[in-house]
């Protein structure tokens, strides 16, 4: 079964081709409004972005897509849940502060803000997937209790999916706290060899698992929820997983959730990836590195595995940036670095679960048609 991917490039010479014309003209050809029934609560699923990171989503682009499903007569929201790991969205009071602070006030996207999972994370419903690693999923109320929802998702890179399009933007979006846990139930483990003792990562750790003794650290396998947090402040790299287990293993736990967080939906959700900004990381940490590569479109689609996959090519395809986190640390691979790019910067990362793993899971095709609109 092939699905139907629109994409709309950057180019522009006039106001009719600008790109708030392009999200409304895809959200059209997508036939999104289709999904939508008068009166519907329609959850819009974003990231806001953490506290010092600037390549989220901008809230004029979502601006577009409430106007939408306001024609459609539709009731939209904007959503995301806490995080696990403590920083600037770790409770919905902190976390509706950092969405002020970035733009996805009233005034400017024309819809409300609900923290989906609630104050502190306790809004959880179960959710019965009954697959290989999960039996229920544990998903916030505001996002089970959304007649339909519209996901927007930055396309980009990530320590430990890879990357991360609409499958990552469900998994982990969509729960809590605890679901979150249950996602990354992998244990890091430092190696002293490597440490340097800066003590980053007991800065960051939200359950003090990481303790600092001798100038070094190690972690305590007991306190840990395995968040993977103190992977990504350690700049020498000497925080470690056993990868050929775990990541795999993490990979399919997050595409399970992201089933379960669209159950109960089938035929209600639309699916906007933004290739633009294509950092190395996920917007949750509190900086944007570089591009990889330039700036590619917008693209929308009814099936996120399609749509993550068509965005996968599109990077693949692009030339990588000087000046990059691919260029600095993989200047021997050939010049276009056709292959996996995401792997290529974290060699570890099985990324493409998402996408095969999804479509076993009957979450959509990896077999898409691109409609340049």
């Amino acid at each position: 079964m092939t699905s139907n991917v629109y994409f709309a490039n950057l180019r522009a010479r006039s106001e009719k081709e600008n790109k708030i014309t392009k999200i409304q003209r895809l959200f059209d050809r997508a036939g999104f409004s289709k999904l939508l029934n008068e009166g519907d609560l329609t959850a819009i699923k974003i990231h806001f972005g953490e506290l010092g990171n600037d390549s989220f989503i901008s809230p004029v682009y979502v601006r577009q897509v409430v106007n939408k499903i306001k024609e459609s007569k539709a009731k939209p929201y904007l959503t995301d849940t806490n995080t696990l790991y403590s920083g600037s969205r770790h409770n919905a009071v902190d976390h509706l502060e950092t969405a002020v602070m970035h733009g996805f006030d009233y005034a400017v996207t024309g819809a409300p803000v609900v923290i989906a999972d609630g104050i502190l994370g306790e809004d959880v419903k179960e959710i019965e997937i009954n697959k290989k690693h999960f039996k229920n999923a544990k998903i916030a109320g505001g996002i089970t209790a959304a007649d339909s929802m519209i996901v927007m998702s930055h396309f980009k890179g990530h320590e430990m999916a890879g990357f991360g399009g609409s499958i990552k933007n469900l998994a982990m979006g969509c729960a809590p706290a605890s679901g979150k846990r249950e996602q990354h139930s992998t244990r890091p483990f430092v190696n002293a060899d490597n440490c340097v003792g800066c003590e980053k990562c007991a800065k960051v750790c939200p359950q003090a698992a990481a303790i600092i003794e001798n100038k070094k650290s190690y972690i305590d396998r007991q306190k840990c929820i395995g968040c993977g947090e103190c992977m990504t402040v350690c700049s020498v790299k000497a925080i470690e997983l056993n990868w050929d287990v775990e990541m795999k293993e993490f990979t399919e736990k997050l595409t399970e959730y992201a089933y379960g967080a669209v159950k109960g939906k089938e035929g209600k959700v639309g699916y906007i990836n933004f290739l633009i900004n294509i950092t190395p990381d996920c917007d949750c940490v509190p900086w944007s590195d570089a591009p990889i590569v330039s700036d590619i479109g917008i693209l929308a689609s009814e099936d996120p595995i399609a749509l993550d996959q068509a965005c996968l090519d599109l990077v693949n395809k692009a030339k990588a940036l000087n000046n990059s986190l691919l260029e600095n640390e993989h200047h021997h691979h050939d010049e276009n670095c056709e292959h996996d790019k995401f792997k290529s910067m974290r060699s570890n990362t099985c990324g493409d679960i998402q996408l095969s793993y999804g479509e076993e899971l009957g979450l959509g095709s990896r077999e898409y048609n691109l409609i340049e609109i």
